[in-house]
This record gives structure tokens, C-alpha cells and sequence, in this order.
């Protein structure tokens, strides 16, 4: 009876284990999705400054917010994911 209980204890830190590191995986995700949507901020507000072409600020608006959406979706899958 003592070996059963010992593997379930086993089980029970494995299962903790995996959780917490699917977390930290989904979070860092989620931080690199916030890495990216503040650095379009910024390079959006400095092209506006030394007047960049307007085409070029639609790709980097657009490039910008598609990685922001996939980091945050991988993220959100990862930790939602059971």
C-alpha cells in the first residue's frame, strides 16, 4: 500500500511540474507579444516624426500587429490547453 500511495505522490509532482512550466511557457508568449506591440508603438510614433513614407508605416503596422495577435495566440492556446 505504501508503494501505491509514493506513486501517487509521484504523479502529483509530475502533473505540478508540467503545469507550471506550460505557465511560464504561455507567459512568456504572452511577454513577447507585449515586446512586440510596444516596439510598433514606438517605431510608429518615431516614423511619424522624421516623416516616413506612409507606406511603410502600413507594413510595419501590419507586420507589428499579425505578431502581436500570433504571440498572443500561441500564449493563449499553451495555457489554455489541457
Amino acid at each position: 500500500m505504501n508503494n501505491f500511495v509514493r506513486q501517487q505522490e509521484e504523479r502529483k509532482e509530475i502533473k505540478e511540474k508540467e503545469k507550471l512550466s506550460r505557465e511560464n511557457l504561455g507567459k512568456f508568449f504572452f511577454d513577447l507579444a507585449k515586446l512586440v506591440f510596444t516596439s510598433m508603438a514606438l517605431v510608429g510614433g518615431v516614423s511619424l516624426i522624421v516623416n516616413e513614407a506612409r507606406i511603410q508605416q502600413g507594413i510595419l503596422a501590419t507586420i507589428g500587429v499579425s505578431l502581436t495577435y500570433t504571440f498572443a495566440a500561441i500564449g493563449y492556446k499553451i495555457l489554455n490547453d489541457r
